[in-house]
Parts: C-alpha cells; sequence; structure tokens
C-alpha cells in the first residue's frame, strides 16, 4: 500500500487475461513489473521500467540493465508490481552480475510470489519457447498512463521457436524468435510447461526487411549466478510433455490394457475348461472307483453270505440249533449289506457335480487372493513416469498408510463418490490446489496440481475454509457427504491439472 501511496496513485484493475494455455497462465503469476521511481520538484516520476519473475518468494531476478539508473543514486526506488492482485511492493538490489547482464531485486516490504521453475535440462533448437513480460509499446498502444503501469497488469506473453544457442558478450545466451520490446527486459523465456529457460535480454535491429532475433540469458548462466548469491531457485531436469500427449498415450495404455485383459479373460476361459475337464476326468475316476468298491464289497458279503447260510444248514442237520440260527442271521444280514452296497454305490450323474465343486472351491481361493491385494495398511507407491506430467515438481516415491473407512496416514479422510475415494486440498501456505485419488484394488494412487490465478484461489480457498472434514474413521456415511462437499472445490477448477503425478502402490512394510 506504501507504493501505490507513495506514487500518489489510484489502485487500477487489471487487465483481463487472454486465453493461454494452463502452464503460460500460471507461470505468468511469477512475472512482474520493475518500475524505477525518481522524485521530481516532489513529485513521484516513472524513470523507466522492465520485468521481472520470483525466484524465491520475496526475490526478483532480472536484467542488470533495468536495475543500473537505481545503483547510480539520484533517489531513484525501484517499486514491484505483480501480475495479479491489488497492490506492489518497494525492493532494494542486493547483487548484480554485469557480464552475464542479471540483477537480483529483494522485497523490503512483507509480501510474496510464487517462484518460477528454472529448466535445468538441455534446450533442442526448433522448441517452442514463450516471451513473457511488459513490453513498452504496448502501453504505449493502450494509451496506459503512469497509474496504469504500477497497477498489477496481466504481462503480455509472444510465441516462437529456438533458433540456437550461442555465446554473446562472454556469457551463454538462447537465440530466439519470440518478439520482444522494450520493458520486455529482464522477463523470462518459458518453455511450452512454463518453465524457465532464459531471461530475455537483447534483439537484433530489423533494417530493410531483415529478420529480428532475440536473445535470453541462458539458465546456466542463471544458477551460476544464483549459486554465489546463496539464492537456491526450484528446478527441475525433467522434459516437458502436453497434457495431448499425456492424454493419447494414457488412451493408448487402456486400449491395450483392455485387449490384455480380454486376452486375459479368454485364457482364464480357456484355463478354467481345462480346468473343469480335469476335474470331470478325476471325478469320474473317483466315481468309477468307488462304485467299483462297492460293487466289490458286495460280491464279498453275498459271498459271506452265501457261506453263512451253507454252514448254518448244516449245524440245523446236526442238531446245534442255536448257532444255526446265529449263522442264518449272519446270512441274513450279510445280505442287508450287500444289497446296501450295491444300493448307496454313486452313479455316474455325480461326476458333474463333484467335477463342479472342484473347481467352484479353486474360484473361492482365486477371488480371495484378488480380495487380499486390497486389504488395509502400508502401501509403497513408486512413481509412473510413463503415465504422470511433471512440470514443476521433484517426482519421488511416498508411503501410504491406507485404511479400509478412507483415512489416509492417519489424518487425511479421503471423500467416497462413484468414482472412489477422492481428496481435495487447498491450504493457504502453498500456491496450489491439490486433488488426490486412490483405488485400493488396483493400488493406483493420482495426484494432480492446479496453479490458479489470485482470484480463482482466492474464492476457491474461500470456500475450502467452509469445508470441515470430518474426522478419520467417520464411516462411509461421512465419507460420502465429504465428498458431495468437495464437488463444490472441485467445480471451480480447470478442465486440466498443471500436474499429473501416477502412482503404482503395492502393499509393504514403510522404509526405516
Amino acid at each position: 500500500m506504501r507504493f501505490i501511496l507513495a506514487l500518489l496513485l489510484a489502485l487500477c484493475t487489471a487487465f483481463p487475461a487472454r486465453a493461454e494455455p494452463v502452464d503460460i497462465a500460471a507461470a505468468s503469476r511469477s512475472v512482474v513489473r520493475v518500475v524505477l521511481i525518481g522524485n521530481e520538484g516532489g513529485e513521484p516520476t516513472l524513470v523507466g521500467h522492465g520485468s521481472g519473475f520470483a525466484v524465491a518468494p520475496d526475490v526478483i531476478m532480472t536484467n542488470a540493465h533495468v536495475v543500473e539508473p537505481a545503483r547510480d543514486g539520484g533517489g531513484i526506488r525501484i517499486g514491484i508490481v505483480p501480475s495479479q492482485g491489488k497492490g506492489g511492493w518497494f525492493g532494494r538490489v542486493i547483487a548484480v552480475a554485469p557480464t552475464a547482464d542479471l540483477a537480483l531485486i529483494r522485497l523490503t516490504e512483507r509480501g510474496s510470489l510464487p517462484p518460477a521453475t528454472l529448466f535445468t535440462g538441455a534446450v533442442a533448437d526448433g522448441s517452442d519457447v514463450v516471451a513473457v513480460g511488459y513490453p513498452g509499446n504496448v502501453d504505449l498502444a493502450q494509451g496506459l498512463n503512469v497509474g496504469d503501469i504500477v497497477s498489477p497488469t496481466s504481462p503480455v506473453k509472444t510465441r516462437g521457436t529456438v533458433s540456437a544457442g550461442r555465446s554473446s558478450k562472454n556469457f551463454e545466451t538462447i537465440l530466439h524468435t519470440a518478439p520482444v520490446g522494450g520493458g520486455n527486459s529482464g522477463g523470462p523465456l518459458l518453455d511450452t510447461c512454463g518453465r524457465v529457460i532464459g531471461v530475455n535480454s537483447f534483439g537484433t535491429i530489423a533494417d530493410q526487411g531483415d529478420s529480428e532475433f532475440y536473445f535470453a540469458v541462458s539458465t546456466h548462466e542463471m544458477l551460476r549466478f544464483l549459486r554465489a548469491s546463496n539464492i537456491t531457485p526450484q528446478i527441475t531436469g525433467i522434459g516437458c510433455r502436453s497434457l495431448a500427449d499425456l492424454q493419447r498415450d494414457e488412451a493408448e495404455r487402456q486400449a491395450g490394457q483392455k485387449v490384455r485383459s480380454e486376452e486375459q479373460a479368454r485364457a482364464l476361459e480357456a484355463k478354467q475348461r481345462a480346468a473343469l475337464e480335469q476335474a470331470e476326468r478325476e471325478a469320474l475316476f473317483a466315481v468309477i472307483a468307488s462304485r467299483e468298491n462297492r460293487l466289490a464289497l458286495a460280491l464279498v458279503a453275498l459271498m459271506l453270505a452265501l457261506a453263512a447260510g451253507g454252514g448254518g444248514y448244516l449245524l440245523r442237520e446236526q442238531g446245534r440249533q442255536r448257532e444255526a440260527r446265529l449263522a442264518t442271521a449272519a446270512a441274513g444280514l450279510l445280505v442287508l449289506g450287500a444289497l446296501a452296497a450295491w444300493l448307496l454305490r454313486p452313479g455316474f450323474a455325480e461326476v458333474a457335480s463333484r467335477a463342479a465343486e472342484a473347481v467352484k472351491g479353486a474360484g473361492k481361493d482365486a477371488r480371495a487372493e484378488v480380495a487380499g491385494k486390497a486389504a488395509d495398511g502400508t502401501f509403497l507407491c513408486t512413481l509412473d513416469m510413463a503415465r504422470s506430467r511433471v512440470t514443476v515438481s521433484e517426482p519421488a516415491d511416498l508411503e501410504l498408510a491406507w485404511g479400509s473407512g478412507g483415512c489416509a496416514n492417519g489424518k487425511q479422510q479421503f471423500g467416497l463418490g462413484a468414482d472412489g475415494w477422492r481428496l481435495v486440498t487447498a491450504p493457504d501456505a502453498q500456491d496450489s490446489v491439490a486433488v488426490a485419488s486412490f483405488d485400493p484394488a488396483s493400488g493406483s494412487y493420482r495426484a494432480e496440481r492446479y496453479f490458479l490465478d489470485f482470484d480463482t484461489a482466492a474464492k476457491l480457498r474461500e470456500e475450502y475454509r467452509k469445508l470441515r472434514a470430518p474426522a478419520c474413521g467417520g464411516g462411509e456415511e461421512r465419507a460420502r457427504q465429504l465428498r458431495e462437499a468437495q464437488s463444490a472445490l472441485t467445480a471451480m477448477l480447470p478442465e486440466s491439472p498443471n500436474e499429473r503425478l501416477v502412482y503404482d502402490c503395492r502393499a509393504g512394510q514403510p522404509a526405516r
């Protein structure tokens, strides 16, 4: 506020941003206008301006030639105007590398900006790039006055391609064709994922139809300068993947998975048929063996009954009536036993039922094995780079302690909906909104991050603060209520996330 009051200028509403890819729009949150403010006759005057971007929440990277007038004294102050919000801050130069045309400004007032991410990988010739900044000719064309210039305004984005890496003025640069003008100096040159690959510094002069080219100080020069200044930036060396590429690859993966599933289903069906045929053969052999055993038993019983009957007749002839009756009774019992063995022998109709029961038992074992994969416990989750789109995060595996009621790590309650378990988080301390989802059965964990503009983020966080997530263990009904409440937050998110991290989770013990 003191910055605006010092200029005696009213705050103005920012110009609406043009429709840009989500990553360029997200990266533009880090871009600022660097204004030099003098004093003439007791009135603040605009001496000049350039562009810059945050490399830490309170540190701005720009060109050395942008802040050079402020280093010569004369009462010139440096103002930092963000691309969104309601005001700006003053800052001071803390480091300069004249030979590389780089400078760092630290905010002297309490303020915070989302830091940009520097790309440390190789930049290929022909790569698409975007220059972001505040060219003065656009300000003039729009008729902006000093009050407009020192008010938050969306930066200008221009597109081009990388022509080559060059060494110029004893420092490494990137030659490109994304148009920049006076005022773009110090602004970032971005790749298509919104990572900084250079600091726009100067350009050629077109004359008599000559093409114009532009130079950006390379990331390697920036990193050397930042290390020497004890500033640790956010970096990544992971190549850029477009959402379209990711969605195409995912569609191909799902199509391949469907084919594999169908092949597996056919193989399983053939295996089940073979198992049934084997079970039928085994059941048939068992029934035949049982029938033969019963028939043999009946035959033996009949032979013994015949012997007992004959013995009884001889005993009766000998006048031994008591022994004759016992032998006759034994013969009758043996005949009844033979008859029972004959009648109770298994029929061939039992073959099918015995085989079906055997196959059913094997199916239960298979289902039990699958169900065991979805058990509660600790999961070790490995990032699947083939299915992920990483733009600014450092990829790392994670551990997940999961409870059947949707409780993660003993403190985060997931909401339950028709498409499974999901959790939305939008803490004030972070510059992004995260949506996590987990499927315990397949072990698939997905984390998506959205980098929102200032107004959308403020509205979403206001709704998030109203949301009171139930404590872990509230049961499925409360989990469903939480998911319903989260729907208001997800409705405010863009169609596509800036990052999508997909993990393959396997049950295991936590790392020690």
